[in-house]
């Protein structure tokens, strides 16, 4: 099956970038390659885009949309968390832009065998790095019951998470889950029949917590945000797009503290603790879609976009 994929905020997280010609930017998504094509576009022959994902179809089919700027192009088979060691191999230390199109692509969603879908029966996998051993089958089946409620209720956020760990646990002691459909019957035995038709398909939520779970997305994004915000050169953006309230949450609060990090009480009358800003906030609310996006592309309806500039403090400051 082909790489598809239709990035989102496309135009708005382009613009937002501010990109210089002749600078180095950073996509740690790579996806297909949308994002980056749009960037290449405005690079000189000095520029250089770094692109980087963990999916070999990712790294295949962005190979070939991208291949008329093989000159300025380097992609990376990785996670993001490792930009800056993986930079640092290629001879860069800053970077005057990051992109970051965070959650699950359209071909990931619509390969089936991929096990990220609960529209077709496939096997349980969900993995977005098919190097990684470990797949939603081992989740679902070697996880304690409360290890379950606890990650359906925080990363599905998902009112039934109880019972759905529950029902689990039960139907997996008489046979082991090994396909999205078995799964997805026993998420909808856990669910009241009346709450089945609101709020679309009954297992999204489950599916997400597994999968938020199996590839550490919000740990890895916790965990590296800031490390990117300080790859930065002066005036330099990092532009991130969230899918999920959680996702939407960590980038927010991080992006909040860089701009204001000082932990002083607040009746101090000057700061003592010596931490200084890295830079601004540029969006005080996130980018959404506009209606001309959303009706082209429904997928993109909860995304959200948000942006920071970097912005080195002198000595004298």
């Amino acid at each position: 099956m082909e790489f598809r994929h239709k990035s989102v905020l496309l135009e708005e997280s382009i613009d937002a970038l501010r990109i210089r010609p002749d600078g180095i930017y950073v996509d740690g998504t790579l996806g297909g390659g949308g994002h980056s094509y749009e960037i290449c576009r405005r690079l000189s022959p000095k520029g250089r885009l770094v692109g980087i994902d963990q999916d070999a179809a990712a790294i295949e089919a962005a190979a070939r949309r991208l291949g008329e700027f093989e000159n300025i192009v380097t992609i990376v088979r990785s996670n993001y968390c490792e930009m800056r060691q993986e930079l640092r191999r290629l001879g860069i230390t800053s970077v005057d832009g990051v992109i970051l199109d965070l959650g699950v692509s359209s071909y990931q969603l619509d390969t089936a065998d991929r096990g990220f879908t609960y529209r077709e029966d496939a096997p349980l996998d969900m993995r977005m790095d098919q190097r990684q051993e470990m797949t939603a089958k081992d989740i679902v089946n070697g996880y304690s019951e409360m290890e379950l409620y606890r990650i359906i209720r925080d990363y599905g956020e998902e009112r039934f998470a109880k019972n759905i760990a529950r029902h689990i646990v039960n139907v997996r002691k008489e046979k082991t889950l090994e396909t999205t459909g078995e799964l997805i019957q026993v998420i909808k035995a856990a669910i009241p029949m009346k709450m089945r038709a609101v709020g679309g398909h009954p297992a999204k939520r489950t599916f997400q917590a597994i999968r938020i779970e199996l590839n550490r997305e919000l740990e890895v994004l916790e965990n590296s945000l800031e490390d990117m915000i300080d790859l930065l050169n002066e005036g330099g953006r990092i532009c991130v797009i969230t899918f999920h309230s959680l996702e939407d949450r960590i980038v927010k609060n991080i992006f909040r503290r860089c701009e204001n990090p000082c932990t002083c009480p607040k009746e101090f009358p000057v700061c003592v603790c010596g931490k200084v800003p890295k830079g601004h906030v540029v969006t005080r609310k996130p980018v959404t879609p506009k209606e001309e996006e959303l009706a082209v592309n429904p997928r993109a309806k909860s995304s959200k976009l948000r942006v920071f500039e970097r912005k080195l403090q002198s000595v004298e400051e």
